[in-house]
């Protein structure tokens, strides 16, 4: 009875925990609102955000708008850590690679993907493409720095004993380097979905008729802020999921990492 009862209480803790910060926050939203502080008809109140969700998921596609952004994302995604995974290992591989292409992945990974926004369209047009080009960009060189820059953090020690031991140039890569690089190919990955994300609203900004990032622009042309707040929310929250879900795979695949807290 006891260890029932105390199940049940890490089901309830386990549960509660992640969301306590939200309800802080929705308290804090609206204790600021209600102090006058800011005028009301600037900052819609969390049930009017509701209300604006529950109508638009109704009546105004909003599921079809989260799931062509979701669809944008994970395709940049997709695109950009299959690239980026063996760019990645040769960069961290091959020393002289590594420093002729740094410089050049530095450069083009500080330029902002809306700078590309008007190439993509020249190039490519108003479709997918262009959206989806602008999302690989965003999450390929994120995920690149990543992946060669944990390649490098491995420890020659396990190299130089595989060679003691008689262990070839791709027995080492493949029995010893890779199997080491899956928790930075996974970090990888999540780094590269946040900034996927982030960049989501600049890549529906090339005549996208669907999507969140198109909802939020929609709405600030009519001044609608509940939209705008909604669509806000809706992109943290469809990230948030996704990026538990990463991390749910990260500790799976990758339980043997040493971690200093968990």
């Amino acid at each position: 009875m006891k260890s029932r009862t105390t199940a049940h209480k890490s089901i309830v803790e386990r549960t509660l925990r992640p969301t306590l910060p939200f309800v802080c926050l929705i308290i804090v939203w609206e204790l600021f609102r209600a102090s006058g502080l800011m005028n009301p008809e600037l900052l819609p109140s969390p049930l009017q955000v509701l209300q604006t969700f529950w109508y638009r998921l109704t009546q105004a596609g909003l599921i079809v708008d989260m799931a062509m952004s979701t669809q944008r994302v994970l395709l940049g995604l997709v695109l950009g850590m299959i690239v980026a995974v063996p760019v990645g290992f040769l960069i961290g591989w091959y020393r002289p690679v590594r420093r002729f292409v740094d410089p050049l992945i530095n450069f083009f990974r500080a330029l902002p993907p809306i700078a590309l926004i008007p190439l993509a369209i020249v190039y490519f047009g108003i479709g997918e493409m262009a959206k989806v080009l602008i999302l690989f960009y965003a999450s390929f060189f994120s995920a690149v720095i990543v992946m060669y820059e944990g390649m490098t953090q491995i420890s020659p020690v396990y190299v130089r004993v595989a060679r003691t031991l008689g262990a070839t140039d791709m027995e080492i890569f493949l029995k010893i380097v890779v199997p080491m690089s899956v928790p930075h190919m996974l970090t990888a990955m999540r780094v590269a979905l946040g900034v996927g994300w982030a960049t989501l609203v600049a890549a529906e900004l090339v005549a996208a008729q669907q999507g969140l990032g198109a909802m939020i622009q929609n709405a600030s042309s009519f001044f609608d802020l509940r939209t705008i707040y909604l669509g806000i929310i809706c992109i943290g929250a469809i990230a948030l999921l996704m990026d538990v879900i990463l991390r749910r795979i990260s500790d799976h695949l990758a339980g043997w990492q040493e971690k200093i807290t968990r």
